[in-house]
């Protein structure tokens, strides 16, 4: 019989135990079925997916490079806090990767990059899921900058978006205007892109993003609000 007549499927193509335990674990921090501080507990873990701890702990690994867990001596790995000093400087390294990102990306937009901006803008306004929300955020602001070809700026960039996307995520569906606001600032972005205005756009990045940042520390639970 020829092998060729089994078909057999490309394993190792298909995610491993820990790549799909992360990703799970990942969703549930960002979507905040996890509080600040609460510790994730390896052996209720690797019960729920049927694994041994290993794949839980590699996962758990995964998601503190990533800066969404800590891992603490005699009390294991719990979800990180991030203060509202530390939500401030994150917003203040945003400023400046993502104009400084937009700036080299101007001179390089073609009509492709904007008409995929303009058709993520549609798409964010016209969806529902509160959970796609950030999502399309980070693919907004990706499109723009990849055209930067700063491939390590980006996924720089990149990172911090996926730290703070609990809280982006709060923003928009907490703040009244939070998701209309953001389509707004967006579309008005694109369109300074659109000009080659270069002045224009990197103020308009700078003014989103510490609008976002106003917000979020307006929204943002305080410490004795986590525990009542």
């Amino acid at each position: 019989m020829s092998l060729s007549l089994l078909n057999p499927p490309n394993l190792g193509a298909a995610p491993s135990a820990s790549e799909v335990i992360t990703k799970h674990l990942r969703e549930a921090i960002i979507a905040g079925h996890f509080a600040d501080d609460e510790p994730i507990r390896q052996d209720d873990i690797a019960r729920l997916f049927n694994v041994s701890k290993i794949p839980v702990r590699e996962a758990l690994k995964r998601l503190e490079a990533e800066g969404l867990v800590q891992f603490f001596r005699h009390r294991g790995a719990m979800v990180v806090r991030i203060s509202e000093q530390e939500l401030a400087q994150i917003f203040e390294v945003r400023i400046l990767l993502e104009v400084q990102a937009i700036r080299l990306a101007l001179p390089n937009l073609t009509a492709d990059h904007l008409a995929r901006a303009q058709a993520i803008c549609d798409q964010f306004i016209a969806d529902d899921d509160v959970g796609r929300w950030a999502e399309l955020n980070w693919a907004f602001h990706c499109c723009l900058y990849e055209a930067a070809q700063r491939p390590f700026l980006v996924n720089l960039i990149r990172s911090i978006h996926d730290k703070i996307e609990r809280f982006l995520r709060m923003q928009m569906s907490l703040s009244p205007d939070g998701k209309m606001r953001a389509d707004r600032e967006h579309r008005a972005i694109l369109a300074a892109c659109g000009q080659g205005n270069e002045e224009q756009v990197t103020q308009l990045i700078e003014q989103h993003i510490i609008g976002v940042c106003q917000t979020l520390l307006t929204y943002l639970p305080k410490p004795h609000d986590r525990r009542s």
